[in-house]
Order: C-alpha cells, then sequence, then structure tokens
C-alpha cells in the first residue's frame, strides 16, 4: 500500500527555465525570447516563472522588465545570491518576489573558501535587506542535499528569523534519490512548522529527477520547482511536465498545469533554444504515439493496449509509420489513414515492398513513398489482367 501525499492541495509549478535552463551548454536566450516562453509558461499554467539574475546580466534585468509589464497572471520572480548588491538589482527593477542563494554543503563552502559563520552572517543579511525592501523571498539552500543536518537546519531557521517566507530543498547536483528527498524534506517540515512553504529543486544526473520531486512532494512540498525538457547543466534540471504528468497520471494528485499545451511550450522552448529532444522522451517525445511494430499496430484500435496514457493528455496525436517492422496490420491502417481503398489481393506485395525499401534506405517511408507503391503496384496488377 502507497503512503499518503502529505501536500495539501494541487501541487504547484515554480519554473525556472530562464535562469536554470539557460545554463543547458551553449544556449542563448534573448530578451523577446524569454517573454515569447514566459507568455507561454503563464499558458501553461505555472504559477510561478523565474525571469532571470539580473545583477550577473543586463539582459536578464531587461528580460525581468519585460515580462513584468507582461501582464501575466504568474507571479515573476528573481535569482539572487546572499549579496547586497544582487538584491539591490532586484529592488532597481521592482521585482516583488526572489530567491536567495547560499551554499551549506562543507564541500560547496571548501570551494568558495567560505566559513560556515560567514555563510550564516551573509544569508541572515541579504534576506533581511531583501524583505525590509518589500520582496518575498525564498531561501535556496545551494547543495543542500550533501549539508550536515545540523547546519542546513541553522541556515534555514536563521532565514526564516531574517525575513525568509518561504524554503527551497536543493538537490544541486541531483546526487540524491527519492528516499533521501523524502527524508530531507520531512525533516525540514520538521524544523520550519507547517506554516512555510516548501519547494523541491532536483537536477536529473542520476536520471531520478522525477522520482526524487514525487517523493518530494508525498513527503510535504507544495512546490516543485524545474524547467521545461529538463533543460539545464549536465544532465539537466527536473522537467516539470514529466513531473507533472506522473503525479495526476500516475498518483492522482492534482496539479496546476494544463497538460494538453505540454508539447505547444516544449515546441517553442526547442526552438528558442535550437536543442533537440530524445524522441522517447517521456510526455513529449515525438515518436510515444507513433507505431512502426506491425505486432503493435494490431492492437491500436485498443489504445490503452499498448499507451500507458491517452495521447489528448499532453495534446498528441497518434499515428502509423512504416518500416522494416511494420506488419499487415500498419497497411491497411496507414490506407485508411490517408483515405485509400486498397484491393486485398496487393496487401503482401505492398507489406514485402515496404520492408524491402525501408531495409535499403534504411529508415522509414513516407507517405508519398507509401502511396507511390500503391500506384505502381496497382498499375501492374491492372496490367497483368
Amino acid at each position: 500500500m502507497r503512503a499518503p501525499f502529505a501536500a495539501l492541495g494541487p501541487v504547484r509549478f515554480y519554473d525556472a527555465t530562464l535562469r536554470d535552463g539557460e545554463q543547458t551548454v551553449g544556449v542563448v536566450l534573448s530578451p523577446q525570447q524569454k517573454l515569447d516562453i514566459a507568455r507561454e509558461l503563464d499558458a501553461l499554467g505555472v504559477a510561478r516563472i523565474e525571469a532571470g539574475f539580473p545583477r550577473v546580466s543586463a539582459e536578464d534585468a531587461e528580460a525581468i522588465a519585460l515580462i513584468q509589464k507582461a501582464g501575466l497572471k504568474a507571479e515573476v520572480w528573481g535569482f539572487s545570491r546572499a549579496v547586497p548588491a544582487d538584491v539591490d538589482e532586484l529592488v532597481r527593477l521592482h521585482v516583488r518576489f526572489s530567491v536567495i542563494e547560499a551554499p551549506t554543503s562543507a564541500i560547496k563552502l571548501r570551494a568558495y573558501g567560505v566559513s560556515p559563520e560567514k555563510i550564516v552572517e551573509r544569508v541572515v543579511a541579504a534576506v533581511r535587506h531583501a524583505a525590509n525592501a518589500g520582496i518575498h523571498v525564498a531561501f535556496f539552500a545551494v547543495d543542500g542535499t550533501r549539508s550536515d543536518l545540523p547546519f542546513l537546519r541553522e541556515v534555514y531557521l536563521r532565514a526564516l528569523d531574517a525575513g525568509a517566507k518561504e524554503l527551497v530543498v536543493v538537490d544541486t547536483i541531483g546526487a540524491c534519490g527519492p528516499e533521501a528527498a523524502a527524508f530531507l524534506v520531512s525533516q525540514v517540515r520538521e524544523w520550519a512548522g507547517p506554516g512555510v512553504p516548501l519547494h523541491w529543486h532536483g537536477h536529473n544526473d542520476f536520471g531520478l529527477a522525477t522520482a526524487s520531486a514525487i517523493a518530494a512532494v508525498r513527503a510535504g512540498a507544495q512546490w516543485v520547482q524545474g524547467t521545461i525538457n529538463g533543460m539545464g547543466e549536465r544532465a539537466g534540471n527536473a522537467d516539470i511536465g514529466e513531473i507533472a504528468l506522473a503525479l495526476a497520471c500516475l498518483y492522482g494528485v492534482p496539479v496546476e498545469m494544463d497538460l494538453p499545451r505540454l508539447r505547444r511550450v516544449s515546441e517553442v522552448v526547442r526552438r528558442a533554444s535550437r536543442y533537440e529532444l530524445e524522441p522517447w522522451k517521456p510526455a513529449i517525445g515525438e515518436n510515444l504515439f507513433v507505431r512502426e511494430s506491425g505486432a503493435v499496430a494490431s492492437q491500436f484500435h485498443v489504445p490503452e493496449a499498448i499507451e500507458p496514457y491517452a495521447a489528448q493528455i499532453v495534446g498528441a496525436s497518434r499515428g502509423i509509420v512504416l518500416g522494416k517492422k511494420s506488419g499487415l496490420d500498419s497497411i491497411d491502417l496507414k490506407a485508411r489513414e490517408l483515405g485509400i481503398e486498397l484491393d486485398p489481393a496487393l496487401r503482401d506485395g505492398l507489406l514485402a515492398e515496404v520492408k524491402r525499401r525501408a531495409i535499403a534506405k534504411p529508415g522509414l517511408l513516407t507517405d508519398d513513398e507509401f502511396k507511390q507503391i500503391i500506384r505502381t503496384m496497382s498499375a501492374a496488377s491492372s496490367g497483368a489482367r
């Protein structure tokens, strides 16, 4: 029997595509592209959009200003280190919501050459400065999943005392499994009390980002941070579309996302970032509802026999393609899809020719190639008679 989910109400999404997603190697998004993506995210039902890191990029500052003027329903969030000048830039831009980050693991502190005491001091000063300026702060503990628990607890509680309203549990390098994610979120909930909203922010270095996010929600995280298409450094961030689909379809957990729009938003982000995806990628891959295998095509009339969820849930279409692995049912279905009435006597020959050409190509046949085979074989059949 599954443990119940602790989160009350629908799971909501904080999208970091415009900041963390842009950290994908080679990706550069212009302010106008970020505005276009933000509009799509807003229509998707994303409640919070992280628009950029303005202190380190004039283009991010411009993007934030554009998005703030766009009249979106979603909250527009900034991103800041625990550095006064970063907060000052948020204030200059009239940003009302922001993450403030600081490293909390011994590994990160050693890499930065900063003592634990100094980090606590910086967090308290930056959060207090932002809160005094009227900014709603979520404190973001960098590499929290590899931090010593007593120190992590201290930093979180000091951030709350300084004025932070929300806490983010952060798996910065994707080194956390689902069990650990659930444990840590439960711990932070215990430390912070029931009234503090908790976020989960994960990466996918071991392919566990979706599973860990679901475990975090089960343990009480109300917000999931991630990106469209799972964009991000290394193996990428948690993919909010995958997570929303799994929560809704496998666990019956309500989510704030218009899933039928997901593939459209994915395509907008792909075009802007110039990054292609694996065709088998969950939720948005182009092959998910396309069938080549003849054995599978024979079950095409019963979608639930060959697909775990309906294509319309994610705004996709079902279809048949022809290739080496096609069968007679594939030939019939493709002919019906194209509005062609086949001579039953041609079916075996058509299948043999489709397979031959697919192997020679090698690859799938186009609809035009299939039509040409039908014309050639029909003409030959008529001539023989």
